[in-house]
């Protein structure tokens, strides 16, 4: 009886087992998998070009392996490379994409929507451009970069490599800016540098998932102020003096003039004197500062207004003035046309470097 019982029991373990292990037999081990950590797209002949870099652990340090592959979409190049491969691609550790720039040029549409559809990559992932083709910028990334596998992800990472004059742009946001009529986005543009490093050219401006124009870093600055960034860090340097950014903040007041739209804007800058040349007051270096950054603040707000792209999303002020009808109406007929009232104000919190006859 109790042999009976015995074997009763085991065959239950067994049955159990069966059953919780029949809805697992897709699995693969972390093992047979290969988790890239950047992706590079671009085009050409209407074909998409795929590169993966994939660190790879070995007993003394990390190998970066590289690997490319062309199809008519993103993801049949991406089994391409899965199945030339000895494991599994894994794109769920995803952490930037690269872009081409002539790829980005012609749209990022329906890249970013197949990216949110089909939820193989995170939407949190940074979206950056490449100003250079792929397979020379990637070559140079394991070339110089080795033997650390996220060197490359590391130099604009807000926690690691980024600074406050750079743009850091997520998947998320840009799919939020094809789909909003009053608000666009910038893209961090890079190129590969000298000695391991990564040169930072400034940021594309996105319209409708287009790029259509790209600005400065110092004005990236500023973009960044604008859409609520700290620019903590950042150093200015004027005729007189250099001044440290401490902290930065903003207010806004938004009307309707003669069917015109108004925007009356303060940003106030809290900085501390780094070093100064001659004598000058207090006065004259916040005076410098202000004229600094208003006029770097023009020369940007003309272009994007030129291009009917708001990566200011300044349309975000007026969404409840405007009838929801005439909302797709907010780049081409009402921002080319706002009036943009711009005030600086500059608080100088630390005159210690400051030369006082």
């Amino acid at each position: 009886m109790k042999q009976t019982i015995k074997h009763s029991i085991q065959l239950l373990i067994v049955v159990c087992m069966a059953v919780t292990l029949s809805g697992c037999w897709d699995n693969r081990d972390i093992n047979h998998r290969s988790l890239p950590v950047v992706m590079g797209i671009s085009m050409h002949n209407d074909l998409y070009e795929v590169v993966l870099q994939i660190p790879e652990p070995l007993q003394n340090g990390i190998n970066l392996r590289i690997v490319s592959e062309s199809g008519e979409t993103i993801n049949q190049a991406v089994d391409k490379i899965s199945e030339k491969m000895e494991s599994s691609v894994d794109l769920l550790h995803l952490k930037a994409i690269l872009i081409q720039k002539e790829y980005a040029k012609q749209g990022l549409k329906d890249s970013i929507a197949s990216f949110m559809r089909a939820r193989d990559i995170s939407p949190k992932a940074i979206v950056a451009i490449c100003d250079e083709d792929l397979d020379p910028f990637f070559a140079n990334v394991k070339r110089t970069m080795a033997p650390k596998g996220t060197t490359l992800y590391d130099s604009f990472e807000k926690n690691a490599g980024w600074n406050p004059q750079m743009a850091l742009t997520r998947i998320w946001e840009v799919y939020r800016s094809i789909n909003s009529y009053t608000r666009d986005v910038a893209i961090p543009i890079y190129k590969s540098g000298k000695s391991g490093t990564v040169n930072y050219l400034g940021s594309a401006i996105i319209k409708n998932g287009k790029m259509v124009d790209q600005i400065s870093p110092e004005e990236t600055l500023l973009f960044n102020a604008f859409n609520g960034q700290s620019t903590q860090g950042k150093i200015e340097v004027m005729k007189s003096a250099s001044v440290l950014i401490l902290s930065n903040s903003m207010s806004h007041k938004s009307k309707f003039i003669n069917d015109k739209p108004y925007l009356k804007t303060k940003i106030t800058m809290k900085v501390s004197i780094v070093e100064t040349r001659g004598n000058p007051t207090t006065q004259i270096i916040k005076k410098e500062l202000d004229e600094l950054l208003a006029k770097r603040f023009k020369r940007m707000f003309i272009k994007t207004q030129t291009r009917e792209a708001d990566i200011l999303g300044l349309g975000q002020f007026f969404r409840n003035k405007i009838p929801r009808k005439q909302l797709q109406n907010w780049r081409s007929e009402y921002f080319p046309n706002l009036q943009l009232d711009l005030r600086i104000h500059t608080v100088i919190q630390n005159d210690g470097n400051l030369k006082i006859s």
